[in-house]
């Protein structure tokens, strides 16, 4: 089955930067729609950025300039670059792997972003 494994979060002091990786198995990830959401405390979960399978991208407006999404086929594996992060980025952090409607999510991985 498919199975969504994301590293790469932690604390980081304001303005600082992280890079998170999700590896996807068990599947063809070059045919998968990614995207990485977040859920801060008591806030519902909120799509970040997206990569279709053809690479292109889409971001929340927040995330426009900060951040980057990218994919890299021959690794099965998508990555969010964030950058001048802040302390209203705290959140886990979830990838998402969508196919036809049908979709499979990650662990999540926390980001702490210290002021």
């Amino acid at each position: 089955q498919v199975q969504l494994v994301e590293s790469g979060g932690g604390l980081v002091q304001l303005g600082g930067s992280l890079r998170l990786s999700c590896v996807l198995s068990g599947s063809i990830f070059r045919l998968y729609n990614m995207g990485w959401y977040r859920q801060a405390p008591g806030k519902q979960r909120e799509l970040v950025a997206a990569i279709t399978s053809g690479g292109s991208t889409d971001y929340v407006e927040y995330a426009k300039g900060r951040f980057i999404i990218s994919r890299d086929n021959a690794k099965n594996t998508v990555y969010l670059q964030m950058n001048s992060l802040k302390p209203e980025d705290t959140a886990v952090y979830y990838c998402n792997a969508n196919l036809v409607g049908v979709n499979f999510w990650g662990q999540g991985t926390q980001v702490t972003v210290s002021s």
